[in-house]
């Protein structure tokens, strides 16, 4: 959804309505209603709904009389991505934030200001709505955390953060089923956030628990491949777990620990090898960067995985690029006093 459709002097009360029809009904006002923008974004992830935001900046109140017209009775958190933002509700008050995460109940007022980083710019910012029922801590609890900053640059909130930012760039291209398992796992890294947060870690479900945990050594291992020791061993003794419970717990992704570092790996070097930025780069520096120490080894595993040599995945893609150069230097106008059709260095 973008204000690009509607009249300039109309935007405001759109994105107003947006918000009331996709989070809950507020009041908004801004200092640029003149030349105020807005997009939006929204997906449903089974029980779970990422909405994605860009507007310029705003104030907005919920009051109780907001409240007592719609409420969805859920919890929404908050990461700001551009600008910055700050929240009050139940007597707390965020600050500032930017990369952090922020709390809310739709069930109590709040108010928020919400600043871009220069003038005439625009705040981004993606929410994850969720029922209260639906979470595993005590209502009593979380409200200890409302309008409290979650740190979003280290442990579950970094993990949090970034799934958040992977959801609102990828979901939408998921099928239903995918958009479902994108969910559950949403769900259980925001209660794992919040009960560590408490330190009430205990109180989630072993399942709860087990998804958390594998997605935190999915982050893990993402970034650490470059690390020639990254072994299951390794990854195992970094998260106090047995490497035979590791092995269990990939068990039913239908490959091991240890394949799954190779194939990323892999997958890391083919992209740099493709990549024209990097052509200056030997093939084995690449496959170095990414962990593979021994360059033979590494040659056999790229071949038996994509079909063809490092040597001549890259030749390949050289070629590629400078066909596609080409295309392009033909294809544009020429310069005043330029020859038409002379290929210009």
């Amino acid at each position: 959804m973008s204000a690009a459709a509607v009249p300039a002097p109309e935007r405001l009360d759109w994105f107003t309505d947006v918000i009331a029809q996709e989070l809950v009904p507020t009041a908004i006002r801004s200092e640029r209603v003149r030349d105020f923008w807005a997009e939006a974004s929204v997906l449903d992830l089974g029980g779970v709904q990422v909405s994605s935001f860009e507007f310029s900046s705003l104030r907005s109140q919920r009051t109780a009389a907001h409240v007592r017209r719609s409420d969805p009775e859920q919890y929404q958190l908050g990461l700001v991505t551009t600008g910055a933002m700050s929240l009050a509700q139940n007597r707390g008050e965020s600050g500032p934030f930017t990369g952090d995460l922020v709390l809310w109940d739709t069930s109590l007022p709040m108010e928020s200001v919400a600043v871009p980083d220069v003038e005439a710019g625009r705040v981004r910012a993606i929410i994850l709505s969720f029922p209260r029922e639906a979470m595993p801590l005590r209502g009593a609890r979380l409200e200890r955390l409302l309008a409290q900053r979650i740190a979003g640059g280290y442990g579950m909130g970094a993990i949090l953060a970034q799934y958040m930012k992977s959801l609102a760039a990828h979901a939408a291209d998921c099928g239903p089923a995918e958009l479902a398992r994108l969910g559950t796992v949403a769900h259980d890294l925001v209660g794992a956030c919040l009960a560590g947060q408490l330190g009430v870690q205990d109180e989630l479900s072993p399942e709860a628990r087990t998804r958390a945990l594998l997605e935190r050594i999915e982050v893990f291992v993402d970034h650490n491949l470059g690390d020639p020791e990254l072994t299951p061993s390794a990854v195992a003794a970094r998260h106090g777990i047995s490497l035979r419970r590791l092995q269990q717990l990939f068990r039913d992704r239908g490959e091991t620990v240890a394949a799954g570092i190779r194939r990323r790996r892999l997958e890391r070097c083919r992209a740099d090898l493709a990549n024209p930025g990097l052509f200056g780069s030997p093939v084995h520096t690449v496959a170095r960067r990414w962990g593979f120490t021994n360059a033979s080894v590494f040659s056999r595993a790229f071949r038996e995985a994509y079909g063809t040599s490092p040597t001549e995945f890259r030749h390949q893609a050289v070629q590629d690029a400078l066909a596609l150069a080409l295309a392009r230097n033909i294809n544009e106008p020429c310069a005043p006093g330029t020859p038409g059709g002379v290929v210009r260095p």
